[in-house]
């Protein structure tokens, strides 16, 4: 193996890694060899809880994945992708060749400089609209990468899906496995992945959440906030694959990157779609076909926070 061509490949990565994944568990592995990056699924990273088909898993390498291929049109190179190119090896995402070309996708290469700037933003959003011509945006970079957009607009149909927010977290929270999960990925900065809680009182917010049922309470804080969010929106795709599942996290990291260039950030409400009882109910309120994969909430921030803490390279790569 070249060292400069790993050198460079790493240079790439790095910003890889900086997409957003379900509890900041970042379930992504990648092999480095002279003009190729494999992408694998860290499966002991999975919230068999949360997750369990690994379907947010794989949403959250393929976030990675157009990380990837934004830093890369940035540098100048093109990039092809074979996705799941091993039957035999379900692990085995995607695997990415580069070439130095003459043109590259300026799409994407204009939304490097949203890569570091992008945030999970749960706090209230600004209450002013968001542009109907920044949402058409959205929908058209959805459907570039093989998924759709779905904006709430109905008000009585957002009042229904926040009340299904509410209804995933009474029955989420009453789920002992799932609570105690959750609390395992509750970690102080320092760790370099999960829910950020200060190293003082990890202890105790762990101790706490996994002893009680706070369903009622924390169901209520998100139906506000997605009764009051200025876009209540759903990315879903025609099929439910891990094509499909690789498809829609790339779809959503450009949505976010994209948002970001217009002064959007967002943070989810997924579970309505984590509980599959709830996910058929949420498919028939949008009136077309296909599988919903992210419902997500998009606004103006008030204020900027901090990044979420990341792992180290020598961490994922192998």
């Amino acid at each position: 193996m070249n060292s400069d061509s790993t050198d460079w490949i790493r240079s790439l990565l790095k910003y890889a890694v900086l997409a957003p994944s379900s509890h900041n568990t970042q379930p992504w592995l990648f092999k480095i060899t002279d003009t190729t990056v494999s992408l694998y699924a860290d499966r002991t990273r999975a919230l068999p809880a949360n997750d369990p088909d690994d379907r947010e898993l794989t949403i959250s390498c393929g976030c990675a994945l157009m990380n990837l291929r934004v830093a890369a049109a940035h540098e100048g190179f093109w990039l092809t992708c074979d996705i799941t190119p091993k039957l035999n090896d379900e692990d085995l995402l995607a695997v990415i060749s580069f070439s130095k070309a003459d043109t590259v996708s300026l799409t994407e290469a204009e939304l490097f400089q949203s890569i570091e700037r992008r945030r999970t933003y749960r706090k209230r959003f600004e209450s002013r609209d968001v542009p109907d011509s920044i949402l058409g945006t959205l929908s058209g970079v959805a459907t570039e990468e093989g998924a759709w957009l779905h904006v709430i607009k109905s008000e009585e149909k957002r009042q229904k899906i926040a009340a299904l927010v509410s209804e995933g977290d009474l029955i989420q929270w009453s789920n002992p496995s799932w609570r105690r999960e959750l609390a395992s990925w509750m970690h102080p900065r320092r760790r370099g992945d999960g829910l950020t809680v200060p190293s003082v009182v990890a202890p105790i917010a762990q101790a706490v959440v996994r002893t009680f049922d706070m369903g009622n309470g924390v169901g209520a804080k998100d139906k506000q906030l997605a009764d009051e969010s200025p876009v209540l929106a759903v990315i879903g795709t025609d099929g439910d694959s891990v094509k499909d599942w690789l498809g829609a996290g790339q779809a959503l990291e450009k949505i976010l990157l994209s948002a970001d260039s217009s002064g959007l950030q967002a943070s989810y409400l997924n579970q309505p779609i984590q509980v599959a009882s709830l996910r058929t109910k949420l498919q028939n309120l949008l009136d077309r076909g296909g599988f919903p994969q992210i419902l997500l909430r998009l606004g103006f921030p008030t204020d900027e926070i901090k990044a979420a803490p990341r792992r180290s390279l020598d961490e994922v790569i192998e």
